[in-house]
């Protein structure tokens, strides 16, 4: 049987402000990236999202941004790798203490918007992260596309070597023919009807593909499937996955636990 795991953005309000429905997500998915606070979210939904977690056995990652909670994290920027790193261990210093007060922890960090795009190319910014992840656990797992800088930041001989690195699809998102994803300032670069999004995530999971905007089919082998907590109608789409998946005897475990997708 295929195993996958389901995760989602979560934790992205501030303040009076909400952006999605964590309670309802968190019943859906099996992994919770939750925001930080550069980005989004404070410590009063950190808190909130992390006991939710807790209560419902899904497992919390740091969500870690790019200072930039004016632009949500979406906005390229140039960071010194010193900065950068110390940035990056703030944020999943801050959650994994959070989660721990709620009876829970950290297991995995993934990086957000304009930095997950820029670790996927840069291997400055890449190195940067995952430095981060290793000086606070280097058994902590990092998300990142397949073929991603990330990966060579991680393999042997590199500082970071200990890193583990899980490939990640996003069924929500079109995707380029060289498997990145399209500029979200492209049109059609989100998806949102419910269907379409359950069969691309199906085809991930059990296929190891996804067919591009312009019709190739992209290989995109993958151990963990995206959707997006902002997007408009994230629950439901959220719940189309799940139950497609589970109709396709796919087995929903997360990723950081005994017996998730290997």
């Amino acid at each position: 049987m295929t195993v996958i795991d389901l995760n989602a953005d979560l934790g992205e309000g501030f303040g009076v402000w909400r952006l999605g429905d964590d309670l309802a997500l968190l019943d859906v998915v099996t992994s919770a990236n939750v925001a930080c606070g550069f980005h989004a979210g404070d410590p009063l939904i950190m808190r909130r999202v992390c006991a939710a977690a807790v209560e419902r056995g899904v497992a919390i990652g740091a969500q870690v941004s790019y200072r930039d909670l004016a632009g949500f994290g979406r906005r390229e920027m140039d960071v010194a790798p010193a900065e950068l790193t110390a940035e990056v261990l703030y944020q999943i210093a801050a959650l994994d203490g959070i989660a721990r007060a709620e009876g829970g922890r950290v297991g995995y960090v993934k990086p957000h918007g304009a930095l997950y795009n820029r670790i996927a190319r840069d291997p400055g910014q890449a190195r940067a992260v995952v430095a981060a992840v290793a000086a606070y656990d280097p058994a902590l797992p990092v998300l990142a596309l397949p073929g991603s800088a990330v990966h060579a930041a991680t393999g042997p001989g590199t500082e970071a070597e200990r890193v583990p690195v899980v490939p990640e699809g996003y069924a929500d998102r079109a995707y380029t023919a060289d498997g990145t994803l399209v500029s979200r300032r492209s049109p059609g670069a989100v998806i949102h009807d419910p269907g379409a999004v359950a069969r691309r995530a199906v085809r991930m999971a059990v296929d190891g593909s996804v067919t591009a905007a312009d019709g190739v089919e992209v290989p995109l082998e993958v151990r963990s499937i995206c959707v997006h907590g902002d997007t408009p109608g994230a629950v439901e789409l959220a719940r189309a996955v799940r139950a497609a998946l589970l109709a396709a005897d796919v087995r929903l475990r997360p990723f950081t636990s005994p017996g998730g997708p290997a």
